[in-house]
This record gives C-alpha cells, sequence and structure tokens, in this order.
C-alpha cells in the first residue's frame, strides 16, 4: 500500500536537509547557490551549528575554491580523493553486490536509473535524491521505505563517507558539508531508532 500520510514539517526539513547534501555532492554549487548558503543561519543544536558552519565558509572561501575543491575531491585527473558510492565504503570495488540489492530494493518501488544520470544508483548523492522524493512525499512509496533505504543502504557507510570529507585536507567549504552530512546522518538514524 502506498503511504498516504500527510508530510509534516519535520519530513519537509528532512527533505530539504537530503536535498541540499544531494546538490552539494552531485556538483560544485553555483553562485546563487553559494550565495543562499551564505545566508543561512543557524541555532544553539548541532545542526544549526553545522548549518552556521557552512554558511561562513560559503561567504568565506571563493566560488573558485569551492569548485575546485569538488573536482579535486570528486572529480580529479584520473579520480578524486574520495569515493562517494555504497559498494567502494562496503567492499573496496565500485559496482558491487550493494549497488545490485540497492537497484533491486529501487526496483520494487518503481525507480529505474534512467541514461542521462551517469552515476550509479548508490552514489550518495542519487541516494540522498531518493530520501529526499521518500521524506517529501513526492516519490509515493510503501510506510517505512525511507527507514528501509537509510538502515540498508545508507546506514552502513554513510558515517565513514562523512567522516572522511570532515578530514579532508585543503577543502574548508566541503569540510562544512562532511560536518553537516555527519551530525544530520546521526540524527537520521536516531529518529529512526526511537521510532522502531
Amino acid at each position: 500500500m502506498p503511504d498516504t500520510r500527510q508530510i509534516d514539517e519535520i519530513d519537509r526539513a528532512r527533505a530539504q536537509e537530503y536535498a541540499l547534501l544531494a546538490a552539494l555532492l552531485s556538483h560544485s554549487p553555483d553562485t546563487q547557490m553559494i550565495e543562499r548558503l551564505s545566508r543561512l543561519t543557524g541555532d544553539t543544536t548541532q545542526l544549526g551549528a553545522a548549518h552556521a558552519e557552512l554558511s561562513a565558509a560559503a561567504a568565506g572561501v571563493p566560488p573558485e575554491q569551492i569548485e575546485r575543491e569538488h573536482f579535486d575531491l570528486f572529480v580529479g585527473l584520473g579520480r578524486g580523493q574520495l569515493f562517494p558510492y555504497a559498494s567502494y565504503y562496503l567492499t573496496g570495488y565500485l559496482h558491487g553486490r550493494p549497488l545490485a540489492r540497492l537497484r533491486q530494493a529501487l526496483k520494487q518501488i518503481g525507480i529505474e536509473r534512467t541514461e542521462e544520470n551517469s552515476e550509479p544508483e548508490d552514489h550518495a548523492a542519487v541516494l540522498f535524491e531518493v530520501m529526499a522524493g521518500l521524506t517529501s512525499g513526492q516519490i509515493i512509496a510503501p510506510r517505512e521505505t525511507d527507514r528501509d533505504i537509510f538502515e540498508n543502504h545508507i546506514k552502513p557507510w554513510i558515517g565513514r563517507f562523512f567522516s572522511d570529507l570532515e578530514h579532508a585536507e585543503s577543502t574548508p567549504f566541503y569540510v562544512s558539508v562532511g560536518k553537516l552530512g555527519r551530525i544530520f546522518m546521526e540524527i537520521e538514524a536516531e529518529a529512526f531508532l526511537r521510532s522502531s
């Protein structure tokens, strides 16, 4: 049965957080996005402090340096410093069994890779786009699908990825993205644990 629940403020905020992380991991932010990020405000929570740090980094790091950071981290000449793929973090190889299992899970809810998308589905940005769609209600799926995707395909590896990103050298903007991602993933894991 599809999930016909009403989307509340918390789910909208979760969807926005997933969408933000997906955008920052899939491509270097353009000047408009950097400007919007520089206006983020924080609060006294860990997540609020991470938003404030991302805002300060967006305001303090030149756009061309942010673009260079993204290139060095995720593209590189030949390869980037980090591989934001579940298969790589779980097996040491790209396109492994974690990707096959994820494709099967996504197929069950009607999501399949399109030719226009060059990234495999186990890329962090693609997974976060799926989570944004599930939590916002844009992707209609059975209740608890977001929990299943998170528990089985994100949680086992994403903490290590964001820790690696948070400790990447010479990347002040993406270090703040790593911290934001790590904290948000910890919040999600705790929330799913408490609601089980």
